[in-house]
């Protein structure tokens, strides 16, 4: 059974946890904002079910706790940081209180973050964006592990490369979070812990051959995660994970082709400012107008609507503020075991 909390409460006991583990407050501040907002949006694998493992992470000394990132370039619109496997969502959360001023006045800024540790769900940051009128782009990978074949191949290369994109109209933002691969490693370890299957051939075997069990990607040989497009059309999937390497690794000059150090993450963000292009009102039309053909077009059969990307997870963030956040029943007997550990009460349900 699913647990309902408020989430202020939950965002205190988060926050509790990491302090308790030896996280700057600040940081553990930061961190448990981010997992919670993932949880308010409907992103139930990549908020609070973190939260266990990042501890985990800072208990054995995997994340650091403490410090700054080192600045390897500071250029006005371009910032490349080492981010000495500081937590990865108070770097992102950094990263955008730079960026964005800066891109109010250049119309852009790009930070690249190269050793960053894990930077949970990429939805959890697109709203700080769009409420200053801006426009966003975020993506990562994690040059230490491989769970996705190329397109044609059957052996693993690169992670789900997931890519998130906000922007204003004329009434709710648009947001987008999607992955180049079908699947990410953390549904796929969720399925599997619940002998579940997949939906569907989401993965292919270590012979090569399509399968919807999650355990393919745990044999020796290990199966692997298929590219967004599947076996017919992965070839999408494909070429979007290469270029999110680019933008991650690439342009930090640190990933796949350096020591392994442990699970992390090579980040790129983008701050774009339209009222410095064309300007904001005509952004503002431009946006509205395609959002609105779109809810207008006649839904097919078995859709209610057409919706925009971002619309259900917005819907449900004002739910859950009012009416409590409702988490996977994974979720609290994994942190109830953290709070029993650390001495910290948990929070109470609705």
């Amino acid at each position: 059974m699913s647990a309902c909390l408020p989430a202020d409460k939950l965002l205190a006991f988060a926050t509790t946890l990491l302090s308790h583990v030896g996280l700057d407050d600040e940081k553990a501040q930061v961190v448990a904002e981010i997992l919670v907002e993932a949880d308010l949006l409907g992103h139930t694998t990549h908020g609070l079910a973190l939260l266990p493992p990042y501890l985990t992470e800072i208990e054995k000394g995997s994340m650091t706790k403490t410090g700054e990132p080192r600045v390897l370039a500071d250029l006005p619109a371009a910032i490349t940081w080492d981010g000495r496997r500081l937590p990865g969502p108070w770097l992102t959360v950094r990263a955008l209180e730079l960026a964005i001023p800066r891109a109010k006045i250049h119309g852009t800024c790009t930070v690249v973050i190269r050793r960053s540790h894990h930077i949970a769900c990429l939805a959890a940051y697109l709203k700080r964006v769009t409420d200053e009128g801006l426009m966003m782009l975020l993506s990562c990978s994690d040059p230490n592990i491989a769970s996705v074949a190329p397109h044609g191949g059957r052996t693993a290369v690169y992670t789900p490369n997931p890519i998130a994109a906000a922007w204003p109209t004329d009434g709710a933002p648009v947001m987008l979070d999607l992955s180049a691969s079908i699947t990410t490693n953390a549904l796929t370890n969720r399925l599997r812990a619940e002998k579940k299957k997949f939906p569907g051939p989401w993965a292919i075997d270590a012979t090569g051959l399509p399968t919807d069990d999650p355990n393919a990607l745990f044999t020796t040989p290990a199966g692997t995660l298929l590219p967004t497009g599947g076996l017919d059309h992965g070839h999408k999937g494909y070429a979007l994970a290469l270029l999110v390497e680019a933008l991650t690794g690439g342009l930090a000059g640190h990933g796949r082709a350096d020591p392994k150090e442990g699970w992390g993450a090579s980040v790129f963000i983008q701050v774009l400012s339209p009222a410095l292009f064309a300007g904001e009102k005509d952004f503002r039309r431009e946006t509205g107008h395609t959002a609105a053909a779109c809810r207008a077009t006649p839904p097919r059969v078995g859709f209610e609507r057409v919706r925009l990307p971002g619309e259900n997870g917005l819907r449900r963030r004002a739910d859950q503020l009012a009416h409590g956040v409702e988490l996977h029943p994974a979720i609290l007997p994994a942190l109830a075991a953290w709070a029993e550990k650390l001495r910290v009460s948990l929070p109470r349900t609705t």
